[in-house]
């Protein structure tokens, strides 16, 4: 017997609610100039973000967005020591709230 399941993570994620701390980013680089972060600890945040909030352009351009972040630490647990230079939980009331599963 063949069980063929697909998970669309995409859908899950869309289900939980943000509530974005705008004065309080929980996620910070050691440079503030994100082009200037070096590419292969950039990459490993590309790889390994379940969210995908780091992204790489198809000019070479980096970019993130911590809005939408999990807070699984899976970006602290990579990067954290060499261009992730902070990584807190969000104030209470703050961040991430699952509404499914």
């Amino acid at each position: 017997m063949s069980l063929n399941i697909t998970v669309n993570v995409s859908e899950y994620i869309a289900a939980n609610k943000y509530n974005v701390d705008e004065e309080n980013v929980h996620i910070g680089f050691c440079n503030d100039d994100i082009d200037q972060l070096d590419d292969a600890e950039f990459g490993k945040l590309v790889r390994v973000c379940p969210a995908a909030l780091y992204k790489v352009g198809p000019d070479g351009r980096k970019s993130f967005d911590y809005a939408g972040c999990l807070e699984c630490g899976t970006c602290r647990i990579a990067c954290e020591g060499s261009i992730l230079s902070k990584w807190e939980n969000p104030k209470p009331m703050m961040g991430v709230v699952y509404r499914f599963g």
